[in-house]
């Protein structure tokens, strides 16, 4: 008899890519699995997920706007409105089992999974769970989690250390360089350094290449700068003429493995999604967590690597000033690049995907 499984959250490619991996997992162990993902309506999962090939469904679902108080007056109509389509929705699936991977359309969507009584798993991504997933996490079945000590949030029975679930094309990167290099049209023999502000882009992080871009052409190193697509039309008009060939500014990285297997050094934000690739790829990295999330999660994921001496750290506030001189430090430092890429590597959990899937099998069959 088929499973029927309902995986539900977004907002960014952090939670999305995790949860197609989930679902692909699902399929690939119990091919029969029927498979429907709950999002937020407007957000990007409306779009990636069926271009992953899955069915979604949208809640009208937004989160609280914390620069404007009049934009969070229509908040308790929607999660109202929400709890009731959630409701429709498991019925109408007949859901055996509901994933919430975070984002927008998981809580609405696990409260009524919960309160109806189908049982549920949270995907949760962060080293400091939000307030949302610990209210949630009361009544889980069980709670996968990416880091250590997720007991002090979570019911220590309910926690199992599973890692994140990872874009595996993304990270299969070995023998790739010279390939790479070839594909960005970049020279072999010359220090290559990745800058990627993830699927949206990081404005802070498109500032610093600004205000540093004479000392990376004076150093003669290569850049691959990801800098999203909201900024990349305002940002070419504005440099025209003024980015030599060695750097590269793309909108989006489309073969993000290709962007790994070229880098020595790795520059990004600190979303649960991203250190995790960055782990498996074990490539020196410099964390600059966005300030801009819920509870300052970023800067507790980069502090739980750097505590390992798996990454270097520069907050978003001080990068400006310090970030580049910081990479460009790093490239002539290379016990310390040898010391970063170890203990990232280290830290990798590439089957988080098939353990999470499995788990969730085994609760759908209970």
């Amino acid at each position: 008899m088929a499973r029927k499984i309902i995986i539900s959250g977004g907002g960014t490619g952090g939670h999305i890519f995790p949860a197609i991996a989930i679902a692909n997992a699902l399929l690939k162990q119990d091919p029969s699995t029927e498979i429907l993902f709950v999002g937020a309506n407007g957000r990007m999962e409306m779009e990636r997920v069926p271009a992953a090939g899955y069915e979604i469904v949208g809640l009208d679902i937004q989160g609280i706007n914390r620069q404007s108080i009049w934009k969070n007056i229509s908040l308790p109509y929607k999660m109202i409105s929400s709890l009731w389509k959630a409701r429709k929705v498991l019925k109408d699936f007949d859901a055996e089992v509901a994933v919430g991977v975070g984002g927008y359309a998981s809580g609405p969507l696990l409260m009524m999974a919960n309160w109806i009584g189908i049982p549920t798993l949270i995907q949760e991504q962060n080293s400091y769970a939000g307030v949302t997933n610990k209210r949630l996490g009361k009544d889980a079945k069980k709670i996968c989690v990416a880091y250590e000590g997720m007991e002090q949030f979570f019911p220590a029975e309910k926690v199992m250390l599973t890692g994140n679930p990872i874009r595996r094309s993304s990270v299969k990167i070995e023998g790739k360089r010279e390939e790479a290099l070839h594909a960005f049209a970049l020279d072999q023999t010359k220090k290559t350094i990745l800058i990627t502000g993830g699927s949206l882009g990081a404005k802070t992080l498109n500032e610093c290449v600004i205000a540093g871009l004479d000392k990376l052409i004076a150093k003669d190193v290569q850049v691959i700068w990801q800098c999203g697509s909201y900024y990349f039309e305002t940002l070419q008009e504005e440099l025209k003429d003024k980015l030599p060939e060695q750097i590269k500014m793309l909108a989006f990285l489309e073969r993000m493995d290709y962007a790994y297997a070229a880098a020595d050094i790795i520059i990004a934000r600190a979303g649960a999604g991203t250190i995790s690739e960055l782990c498996v790829v074990g490539k020196p990295v410099i964390l600059v967590p966005s300030p801009n999330v819920a509870d300052d999660h970023q800067t507790k994921n980069a502090v739980a690597l750097t505590n390992k001496h798996a990454a270097e750290i520069v907050t978003d506030l001080s990068a400006r000033i310090h970030l580049v001189d910081k990479v460009l430090e790093l490239l002539d430092d290379e016990g310390r690049q040898e010391e970063l890429s170890t203990n990232i590597k280290s830290l990798e959990k590439l089957d988080a995907d098939e353990i999470i899937a499995e788990e969730v099998l085994k609760i759908a069959k209970k």
